[in-house]
């Protein structure tokens, strides 16, 4: 006791102008700032994120948070300064941040939509990455269940940013092919990058995951793939009642079910049965497990929100500039727009998935690895594309299912292929191998495919 009052006033004496949110603070957060923390923890925090505020910045970040009678101008400014410091200067990958405005001086002053395309696309990764960032802050304000609806809305918020520009610009095989990239690149690009490194990390013995969260997300994605389907054999057999109207009725009323049956997904996950794939040996650790995991936010929900406004609105910006740019950029560089569409512009969207599966699998937490690779996909088939053809009924843009049998087919065997390598419930550096080969020959594919729909949905002569 002698050294917690002894800590309390010396706290006290070194915080004298911020004494109300000083005295809000538990003795029990104090004495637990006394305790060394393992080497581990300082490890995890260096890979995943900036480094956790020491004590004495608590009282500034209480005061910001909601501290009564404090609110003076000289707090404020320390608290947006101490802000930009954690969102923006805290990760290496923002230093591509300045490709971005960078972009805009190119298109205005050259023209070339070479580099910005190039540009553009350069400067949406931090922006994509530090989107999530900033979703996973907040969600740590609203509970399991509003986060799991911010994570399904904001997850992907930088491939929907780009698909409603597109199809804005009347490009919807831009849009389809994109999120169909999206997809392919995370069940097998970022799933095969994990498997493969986790694999070398460990490779010693085989790493293990649960087999009842893969086999749900296996269905789903399924089920995605039999909602892509019909509308493109009704298209390719020419059997429809309608021709032109019944394929897009068909795809409208498709999304709609696809869009319930995600939302029926969330509730199932997260609330009906949020303890069902815990492994019966491991039920009585959950809950220690799960208080374990869990890390104190480090900004407060209103700069979640203010950052997450930002960074969203500036995304926007780079998108307009980055479809405006990708016709141009595919004539100027020679790449087929399909290749554009289906390999470069999801490598931008998914730089913060790859990057955050790599690292949970290399700490052999595979479930992780799979919520994030196989989770994402499951978002873009059962929400985003969905989202996508609702999006464009409003706009009064004919975006359908029709995906055309070559990317549904590449969709169907993708899937075939992951939910094999995902029946053991094991992953090894082999395994990943294979997944990652097989993305090459995906991305080999569509840069000799070229896709005579996509002619018809040009709206005007790019300019080069």
């Amino acid at each position: 006791m002698d050294t917690d009052n002894h800590f309390y006033n010396d706290d006290n004496n070194n915080n004298h102008n911020n004494g109300a949110a000083t005295v809000k603070m538990d003795s029990h957060v104090e004495m637990g700032s006394m305790e060394p923390k393992p080497a581990f923890e300082y490890e995890d925090q260096s890979l995943v994120g900036p480094d956790k505020h020491s004590l004495d910045e608590a009282p500034l970040r209480s005061l910001y948070s909601g501290g009564p009678g404090d609110c003076s101008p000289q707090t404020l400014r320390n608290t947006v300064v101490d802000s930009i410091k954690i969102v923006v200067f805290s990760a290496k990958i923002n230093l591509l941040m300045p490709f971005g405005p960078l972009a805009i001086v190119v298109d205005k002053f050259s023209g070339h939509r070479g580099w910005v395309f190039l540009l553009s696309l350069l400067g949406i990764i931090p922006l994509a990455e530090r989107l999530g960032y900033a979703t996973e802050q907040l969600a740590c304000y609203t509970g399991p269940t509003v986060g799991g609806l911010l994570n399904a809305t904001f997850g992907n918020a930088t491939e929907l940013i780009i698909s409603i520009y597109a199809l804005r610009r009347g490009m919807i095989r831009v849009v389809q092919q994109s999120l169909l990239g999206s997809i392919l690149s995370n069940m097998l690009l970022v799933l095969g990058c994990a498997f493969f490194a986790g694999g070398l990390v460990f490779s010693k013995r085989e790493q293990v995951f649960n087999k009842a969260t893969a086999a749900v997300s296996s269905g789903l994605l399924l089920m995605a793939v039999m909602g892509l389907l019909f509308p493109a054999l009704l298209h390719s057999t020419r059997t429809e009642l309608h021709f032109g109207k019944s394929e897009l009725a068909l795809s409208r009323f498709t999304s709609c079910i696809m869009l319930v049956a995600y939302a029926c997904y969330l509730f199932f996950q997260l609330k009906s049965q949020q303890n069902l794939y815990v492994p019966v040996d491991q039920a009585e650790n959950h809950a220690e497990e799960i208080s374990d995991d869990e890390e104190e936010p480090e900004i407060s929900k209103w700069e979640s929100i203010i950052w997450l406004s930002i960074l969203t609105a500036w995304i926007s910006v780079l998108s307009e500039y980055l479809v405006n740019a990708i016709e141009g950029a595919s004539v100027a560089m020679n790449i087929p727009v399909a290749f554009i569409s289906v390999i470069l512009l999801p490598i931008v969207g998914n730089a913060a998935e790859h990057a955050g599966a790599v690292m949970f699998a290399m700490k052999d937490k595979l479930d992780i690895t799979l919520g994030v690779a196989i989770g994402s996909s499951t978002q873009i088939s059962m929400f985003g594309i969905p989202f996508c053809v609702v999006v464009g009924w409003l706009m009064g843009c004919p975006m359908d299912l029709d995906f055309q049998l070559f990317e549904t087919a590449t969709l169907f065997i993708t899937v075939l292929v992951v939910a094999f390598m995902l029946q053991e419930g094991t992953s090894n550096y082999f395994k990943g191998l294979m997944l990652i080969l097989c993305y090459i020959i995906v991305a080999a594919s569509f840069f000799v495919h070229r896709d005579p729909k996509a002619i018809r949905d040009k709206p005007q002569k790019p300019k080069l």
